[in-house]
């Protein structure tokens, strides 16, 4: 509690915002506030414990993940494998939230005195999460704000192409549809195999697909629809070489991959920390590279957009809620708690069994790719003359199981989508795969 109350006291100027911060200590409801700092510490400290035990090993498997299941606020008998669409927070998380929506509840004042300045905090832990630096990190509210930020922001002519892989998100295809009903620019579909082949044949589609009118290639890191990780160190080397700009829609990337900015190469990167990293709702993050923020307008504007020298001019949103972002930095916390390269390979090793045993059921198609480089914590699959919607309904009544249908029947993408995030054990893939067995052996 010291470190709070120093934090507020260092953000409140003069005796009668101390004053008023020791009267408000002084009540009642202060004590469930220490108590969730204190919890938390609990927490982090039997993670701690954990590490020490199991040191030697980069993923262990039984009691350590266990152990880590337990830090998570599921329902009893729920088994969560569509964090896809939007993960659980752990409890750390789900402390912070509750204790700073708290503190706006008991006193509004703290919202700008005391919660709002700690954004350039959460702004650093992401930045070092993510390989980047604070100056290039913005915080939005989800992907698909970001995806826009981008598409609007960027100065474009009629007749400027940007090239879309076959298989992006909404969310990545209409700020740019939008773009070209305004302003007359290209859209240029790159397709992709399901699953392809090789890191080669992305970056070679890509590449045969540009023409001098190229200006950016926008696509999708981490994709929805069949679980392919993009290459996107590969596809921004070869796009730089030819003055191509790179946006990456990576959804599901923080808290799924151990993430490099300045690794992958890319010039923009947005990303829902809400899926896979363990945030609350309602907060997202954009990476805009120094050297292509000046390529770029903001698109919301208040106080700040024409004086900030850095991506904060991007982020000027006014009025936030403070304890979502708060809360965002806590994930953060939580994650690098335990490792994000241990993190990466459990995921890796979850979706990689999972993939495997799905291949020996008979009619079984494999969307996502084998290669652990070309994939992460998406495994999608079709089954011949079985409904995925049948398989998403049969694994929930019977192991409630949360899976979800995904991509479209004329193209051929429509099947089921599972996500392996670290709380999930061998006994639930297990089950999922006795489901589908099942199902198929009633269908033949």
């Amino acid at each position: 509690m010291s470190k709070f109350i120093e934090s507020f006291n260092g953000d409140c100027q003069g005796e009668p915002g101390r004053r008023s911060f020791l009267k408000w200590l002084a009540a009642g409801s202060v004590a469930s506030v220490a108590a969730l700092e204190r919890l938390n510490a609990s927490l982090y400290q039997s993670i701690t414990e954990l590490n020490q035990k199991y040191i030697q090993s980069e993923s262990p498997d039984g009691i350590y993940w266990e152990a880590l299941r337990k830090k998570f606020l599921f329902k009893e008998g729920v088994i969560m494998m569509n964090n896809g669409t939007v993960g659980p927070m752990p409890r750390p998380v789900f402390n912070t939230l509750i204790r700073c929506f708290r503190l706006q509840v008991e006193n509004p004042f703290l919202c700008y005195a005391y919660l709002s300045k700690q954004k350039d905090e959460v702004r650093r832990k992401v930045a070092a999460f993510m390989g980047a630096s604070p100056e290039e990190i913005v915080l939005t509210r989800n992907t698909t704000e970001g995806m826009n930020f981008v598409a609007n922001g960027l100065d474009m002519k009629p007749g400027d192409e940007v090239l879309l892989s076959s298989m992006e998100h909404p969310g990545g295809t209409h700020p740019w549809r939008l773009k070209a009903k305004r302003y007359g620019i290209e859209i240029k579909e790159v397709p992709l195999g399901l699953p392809p082949k090789s890191v080669d044949e992305i970056v070679d589609a890509f590449e045969k697909a540009i023409t001098p009118r190229t200006r950016i290639i926008s696509i999708s890191h981490t994709v929805y629809i069949s679980g392919l990780i993009a290459p996107l160190k590969e596809l921004s080397a070869m796009a730089h070489q030819k003055g191509v700009l790179v946006l990456a829609d990576s959804a599901h990337g923080l808290g799924m991959l151990d993430l490099n900015m300045k690794e992958l190469g890319v010039d923009f990167f947005a990303t829902s920390p809400y899926k896979w990293c363990g945030a609350p709702t309602g907060v997202g993050v954009v990476y805009v590279k120094k050297e292509a923020q000046d390529k770029l307008w903001p698109t919301i504007a208040s106080s700040g957009w024409d004086t900030y020298k850095d991506a904060r001019r991007f982020e000027t949103l006014s009025q936030r809620a403070d304890a979502i972002i708060v809360a965002l930095g806590e994930a953060i916390n939580f994650q690098s708690q335990i490792g994000k390269q241990r993190i990466e390979r459990r995921i890796k090793a979850l979706a990689g069994y999972l993939k495997q045993e799905l291949k020996k059921i008979p009619g079984v198609k494999v969307h996502t790719p084998d290669d652990p480089y070309l994939s992460g914590g998406l495994t999608a699959f079709s089954v011949k003359n079985v409904d995925p919607e049948r398989i998403v309904d049969y694994v929930r009544e019977k192991y409630n199981i949360v899976v979800r249908t995904v991509g479209r029947r004329e193209k051929g993408t429509y099947g089921v989508r599972v996500s392996t995030p670290i709380y999930v054990t061998y006994r639930d893939i297990d089950n999922f795969l006795q489901g589908v067995r099942t199902l198929v052996s009633q269908a033949s």
